[in-house]
């Protein structure tokens, strides 16, 4: 289906185009990686402990061993006593044979030659026991899910040294620009290394057809994104580049911002061309950049939270219009609609799409919004 548009400034339906680009794109293949190298990746298949931790019963608390029951009775007013001296242990520490739980110390009054115990104990008390934490075969790490700094602490008690994940590749291509449109590819970079992939490649080339089609052909990648050169100026051959050695999916796109992007494919290698400037660099990658990243690495999809508007969004007839969000609870303040400031991405919480049938949404309407970050 080629999608190219034509001599006249038309431009293509964002979810014709969408559908298009996205036809055939599955997960890549996962790869086994080091545990160190796992963070942030999307995990690729149920993984099982190798074995279990603790391997012992361990101290929970600092304190003395004992067996539980040299202990039972015991009171301040009639402790228990004993002529051996019990063993002392730390957190983490194995229990010595024949003991089940360990005394803090103002339970045991061991300074004189005779050790009296004033308080009687249960077994288990102050003990972690063997496999409480993880028992040994124990599944977890879901299929889907992005790697935790938690779930690699649940991967190395467990024994694991190697996870198989999926983490798609990306080249990031900088046609040559003015240090703003620079700026914007390290922040495309760094917004690709946040939702999970690996960019391979950082490459700068010349603002011409036939540099920027041999950078895209040597790209080797499960991922192309060019930032910059999509317009339509005397130097903006982006568009021509990508339908030179490959399939020019579409080039004007009937959202805002980013109505410049471009969309194609060398081989089954998908490439994005993003317009340099900020806000229409984050509309293409909100929109097609993000979520193609998420559907290469399997990620499970995510659902919007939904809340209410504090004030009406306005909307153009035939575009889908980004809008960014502040959130306050479940209340959503409209901030700006179909072209940011930087200092308004910055503040933003959240973010939604008005469809191109619609003309926004009164005040009071309950929606469904997209965090831009973790937390508001």
């Amino acid at each position: 289906m080629n999608l190219v548009r034509s001599p006249a400034p038309a431009l293509t339906d964002f979810e014709t185009a969408r559908a298009a680009f996205f036809d055939g794109v599955g997960a890549v293949e996962p790869v086994s990686v080091p545990i160190e190298a796992a963070l942030g990746a999307v995990c690729a298949g149920a993984h099982a402990s190798a074995t279990g931790w603790p391997a012992s019963d361990i101290a929970a608390i600092d304190g003395y061993a004992f067996a539980s029951a040299d202990l039972s009775g015991a009171s301040a007013y009639a402790p228990a006593i004993s002529s051996n001296r019990p063993q002392w242990v730390e957190v983490g520490d194995p229990l010595p044979g024949g003991c089940d739980c360990v005394l803090e110390a103002p339970c045991v009054d061991a300074d004189g030659p005779l050790v009296e115990v004033l308080c009687e104990a249960v077994p288990g008390q102050g003990v972690r026991r063997a496999g409480e934490d993880i028992a040994a075969g124990r599944a977890f790490l879901r299929p889907g899910r992005r790697v935790t700094a938690l779930d690699l602490l649940a991967a190395r008690r467990g024994g694991l040294e190697r996870l198989s994940v999926r983490r798609p590749s990306l080249a990031v291509i900088d046609i040559a620009a003015a240090d703003g449109g620079r700026l914007t590819s390290v922040t495309v970079a760094d917004l690709a290394a946040q939702a999970g992939a690996a960019v391979a490649q950082r490459l700068t080339v010349e603002r011409d057809s036939p540099a920027i089609a041999a950078a895209l052909g040597a790209a080797s990648c499960d991922l192309i994104i060019t930032v910059g050169g999509t317009g339509d100026g005397r130097t903006d051959a982006v568009a021509e580049a990508i339908a030179s050695c490959g399939t020019l999916l579409a080039h004007g796109l009937a959202i805002r911002p980013g109505q410049r992007m471009a969309i194609g494919r060398i081989g089954r290698t998908p490439i994005i061309a993003l317009p340099g400037l900020p806000d229409q660099a984050l509309g293409g990658w909100l929109l097609m950049a993000e979520p193609l990243i998420h559907q290469l690495a399997g990620l499970v999809a995510r659902r919007p939270a939904p809340g209410w508007l504090s004030r009406k969004i306005s909307s153009a007839i035939g575009f889908c219009e980004i809008v960014l969000l502040a959130r306050e609870g479940d209340e959503l303040s409209p901030m700006a609609t179909g072209a940011f400031s930087l200092a308004q991405v910055a503040s933003a919480d959240a973010w939604l799409v008005v469809p191109a049938d619609s003309e926004g949404n009164a005040a009071g309407a309950t929606v469904s919004a997209w965090p831009l970050r973790d937390t508001p």
